[in-house]
């Protein structure tokens, strides 16, 4: 059994008072009034941690489906990475960048996402991997009976777009690994921040989802079974996509460090086991109690057990 562990949204928040002055004149703006009015009430350091030490015993290998700063200042990605570094020492990593890690043009093109996490993001087929600004992707890792393969979705957007973009050079790579031998007597987890289903007006999706969702969904079409997973939108749900195969688990994971009174949106992980012939066998979720001390399982909304 290869059971994986998937946390999202992570929102490590800059405690660092000189960034914060520093970034009120760009969108960052905006960020930092979300923070003061929803996510510093809500977000809790303390039950991030309790989250990252879980999950580092809970699973051979842990997903991170985007959104591990919050508006990708240096102290947060350092202070992300000093945390994920500590789970990387008794389980291995894969991360995938959000909306929230690519703030800025600058920070896009500066590479600051590969810099910092780059060392989770070594493929097993590095030849089909594009070199974009967030790194190499699609990152593929081959491990028994699943291959993980992360996207980056995560592109810089104006004031109040949160929307998020896959492109078509990144596509037809994933077509291209999807494919693969290797890949194609295995389970495929595909990791993406975005939902690539969704179920809003146009509008919507322009502003906050994954633009490019439909042409996604196509790309995914030979896949006879297997994982989708996707974060940002802080709640844990469930949906079964129909492929011209057959059909894949299309899952969110909730903000790692969220208090909240409802389940689905708690702080807590999604834990998946894949049985030795790459049938899923199991999806639930762990969730931390009110106290922040211990977690509960918990089915997730939408799968029917």
């Amino acid at each position: 059994m290869f059971r994986i562990a998937h946390i999202s949204d992570l929102h490590v928040l800059s405690r660092t008072n000189a960034e914060w002055r520093s970034m009120l004149f760009n969108k960052r703006m905006t960020g930092y009034a979300n923070t003061l009015l929803r996510r510093g009430r809500v977000h809790r350091r303390e039950f991030l941690i309790a989250v990252l030490q879980a999950v580092s015993t809970a699973a051979d290998h842990v997903v991170i489906t985007g959104d591990i700063t919050n508006l990708a200042l240096e102290s947060e990605y350092q202070d992300a990475r000093s945390l994920l570094g500590g789970v990387a020492e008794n389980v291995e990593v894969t991360v995938v960048p959000g909306n929230h890690d690519i703030y800025l043009p600058p920070i896009f093109h500066e590479r600051h996402f590969a810099h910092h996490f780059g060392d989770f993001l070594e493929s097993d087929l590095p030849e089909l991997a594009l070199d974009l600004p967030p790194g190499p992707f699609p990152c593929v890792k081959l491990r028994g009976p699943v291959a993980i393969v992360a996207l980056s979705s995560g592109v810089p957007r104006p004031p109040f777009v949160a929307a998020g973009l896959l492109g078509d050079p990144q596509l037809d790579a994933l077509a291209k690994v999807l494919a693969h031998p290797e890949v194609v007597r295995r389970t495929a987890v595909v990791l993406v921040h975005h939902p690539p289903v969704d179920g809003r007006r146009r509008i919507a999706q322009l502003r906050d989802g994954l633009v490019d969702a439909a042409a996604f969904r196509r790309t995914l079409a030979p896949l006879r079974r297997g994982l989708v997973l996707f974060g940002h939108v802080h709640k844990r749900t469930y949906s079964a996509l129909a492929t011209a195969a057959g059909s894949v688990n299309v899952i969110s994971a909730s903000g790692a460090a969220l208090d909240h009174p409802n389940p689905s949106v708690r702080a807590g992980f999604n834990v998946y086991e894949i049985g030795g012939d790459g049938s899923v066998e199991s999806i639930r979720a762990q969730v931390l109690d009110a106290s922040g001390l211990a977690f509960h399982d918990e089915a997730i909304a939408g799968r029917m057990e």
